[in-house]
């Protein structure tokens, strides 16, 4: 049997709470001061077995304007409305307020009870019906039947019960496979079981032993008990009114408004990309960064609406926005909200998440006006290459995909197959499942194309750029998988070249200019003719006359292409000599097994000012290791 959730909603003492306890039996008043002062304050919570068997339960709902918010949190999750009016006074401010409220949730389903018709005659009655029948015109109610009853004689409860029993027919079941998601309403504590949580099931379902985790706190307890309409149960399904005990779970960490899900199915965000309509009921224009009170599910954050596509709002307009909100909260896709003004706090608008964990958006931006309007008419596929693509270098994780999108995991994963498998998605982290669109990958390939094309002009005589220095020019690339991913692609197309800690576009070769040439064979002349004993590279500049900046190019140009050889800050060697003594010392070692640093002087006739750097070097090459005052060949 499916599971329906009845709301109550209309103006304060108008009779919910009385229509509820005289077909149930239940009085949902349950402060102290609610049934002193005659109203209701927060959410009460009764069930009902229409004359079919179909299983209500009841949400009843305050409706004093000053309780507005714990209206809200109570309509999360109603299937079907009862628009309580008395006929004493017909359409009043909360019932206006109601329905707007249930309109912005999406509920599609109710009737009009008229109450206290015991206190009217019947042309009133007649009167205050026209005004009601009014008052529907173009809402979801328009076609809703009107139920007249007096809770205090019995008059037409009958009839409550048998309309209730005929809509609940033609209520769609929920889906069984969706996500099992509760906002909490309350929480308490009962002695010998420990904390306990209540709320409307909106989705999925959940059973003793499960895992659940709280969220925006990220807790995760395991279910001790299930109880539905005071029975014990093994497990619970959407549309129920739930109470979970958990194992472990202090009360403290449980706040109204949180949400029980699946570990890691949600992910609470500060900001939320939106649809919002501006109810045609206000009276001015609502302007950018507006500060506003946000409520989805049973929670109530403060926050600013930032309009992305204009400056201000007309009543009854609706727009693209970013919600901006001062605490995180864990929504889905689709989800319904309100918004309720900052000061004085009314209902001024509402409508549903576009995104619910988006990046930080600029103001009038055609591309992020194009792609969120995208996400309301597109299919799935389009959506999902859409949150590649706005993810940019960074890329989306699969997991946060399932949740942006609402698309179930098994058609996500086929959806992403099928990107793959036509280059429009690329996996740039396998082991994490990270994602980037191909636009991102190709825009990433071009800049680093220009990086290494101002890097050779701006340095015409070395071979390449090194590896890291370019990873650090390329803006908002932080991800080294993906850095990799490129690089090697790049190379595999023939579009750089990678030697050795350096990479250069294919297209790039070094190129002398003739007075740099002459600087290159006299720099080559002196290293070559003075073998092992050459001058330090200032003192060259200065033999030579050579400007330094000029020389300094030629000499990485010669240390490049490795025709000299760095042996500590400004001594290098002719490649040639020290190549032919690294033998020498090979074959020395070889037939001795060992050599002293007198040896070494003896070997090569240098004084100490080059005779411990070309020791040291041959270290530092791995040729030899220093075993205290000797050194051997590595690794024998």
């Amino acid at each position: 049997m499916k599971q329906i959730i009845l709301g109550t909603a209309g103006h304060i003492d108008h009779g919910k709470t009385s229509l509820i306890k005289a077909i149930t039996g239940i009085n949902t008043d349950r402060l102290k001061e609610e049934k002193l002062r005659g109203i209701t304050i927060e959410l009460g919570f009764a069930y009902l077995d229409l004359p079919s068997g179909q299983h209500l339960g009841i949400v009843d709902v305050p409706g004093h304007e000053k309780f507005v918010k714990n209206m809200v949190a109570g309509a999360t999750g109603i299937d079907l409305v009862a628009m309580v009016i008395a006929a004493d006074e017909g359409v009043m401010p909360q019932t206006r307020e109601h329905m707007e409220i249930c309109t912005l949730l999406g509920i599609k389903y109710g009737l009009i009870v008229l109450t206290k018709i015991d206190l009217v005659d019947e042309e009133w009655l007649e009167l205050v019906t026209d005004d009601i029948i009014d008052f529907v015109m173009g809402t979801f109610l328009e076609k809703a039947p009107i139920v007249a009853v007096s809770s205090t004689t019995g008059v037409g409860l009958q009839e409550f019960m048998k309309t209730l029993d005929e809509l609940s027919a033609v209520i769609p079941t929920r889906s069984p496979t969706s996500l099992f998601r509760l906002p909490v309403d309350r929480v308490f504590t009962m002695k010998g079981f420990g904390t306990v949580i209540t709320g409307t099931l909106i989705s999925g379902d959940v059973q003793v032993g499960d895992n659940i985790m709280l969220y925006p706190s990220d807790i995760i307890s395991k279910v001790r008990g299930i109880q539905v309409h005071n029975h014990s149960v093994n497990i619970a399904k959407a549309g129920m009114r739930t109470a979970i005990n958990f194992q472990g779970l202090e009360k403290a960490s449980v706040s109204r408004g949180d949400v029980l899900s699946n570990p890691e199915a949600l992910k609470p965000s500060y900001m939320l990309d939106v649809l919002f309509h501006y109810l045609n009921s206000n009276k001015k224009p609502v302007k950018n960064r507006t500060k506003i009170r946000f409520h989805t599910g049973t929670n109530e954050v403060l926050g600013i609406l930032v309009l992305l596509e204009k400056e201000e709002l007309l009543p009854g307009e609706t727009a693209l926005a970013q919600l901006r909100i001062d605490s995180p909260v864990a929504v889905i896709k689709d989800d319904r909200f309100v918004i309720r003004s900052y000061s004085p706090v009314r209902t001024i608008g509402g409508g549903h998440i576009l995104n619910p964990i988006p990046q930080k958006h600029k103001r009038f931006k055609p591309e992020i006006i194009k792609g969120l309007k995208g996400l309301m008419d597109h299919g799935p596929e389009d959506i999902i290459s859409y949150h590649v693509d706005e993810s940019g270098y960074q890329g989306v994780a699969f997991s946060d995909l399932k949740i942006m999108t609402s698309v179930h995991e098994k058609q996500l994963h086929n959806i992403m197959q099928d990107l793959l498998s036509k280059r429009t998605v690329i996996l740039a982290d396998r082991e994490n499942r990270i994602y980037i669109h191909k636009n991102s990958f190709d825009r990433l390939k071009k800049e680093t194309s220009v990086c290494l094309d101002n890097y050779h002009r701006a340095n015409p005589l070395k071979a390449g750029m090194p590896k890291e220095e370019l990873r650090s020019k390329l803006p908002g690339l932080q991800d080294s998988k993906l850095f990799n991913l490129m690089f090697n692609q790049m190379i595999k197309d023939k579009e750089t070249v990678a030697e050795e800690n350096t990479v250069r576009l294919a297209s790039h070769t070094v190129s002398l200019g003739v007075d740099q040439a002459d600087i290159r064979e006299k720099i080559l002349d002196v290293y070559r003719e003075n073998g092992l004993t050459p001058p330090y590279f200032k003192e060259l500049i200065k033999t030579l006359d050579l400007e330094p900046s000029r020389a300094k190019d030629v000499l990485m140009l010669l240390l490049d292409q490795g025709l000299i050889v760095k042996a500590k800050e400004d001594l290098y060697f002719h490649a040639k000599a020290v190549q032919d003594l690294q033998q020498k010392l090979v074959d020395f070692l070889v037939s001795h097994q060992e050599i002293t640093t007198p040896q070494f002087k003896e070997m090569t006739g240098v004084s100490r000012k080059y005779l411990i750097p070309l020791i040291e070097h041959f270290d530092a090459q791995n040729v030899t290791i220093r075993i205290g005052d000797i050194r051997k060949l590595r690794n024998r």
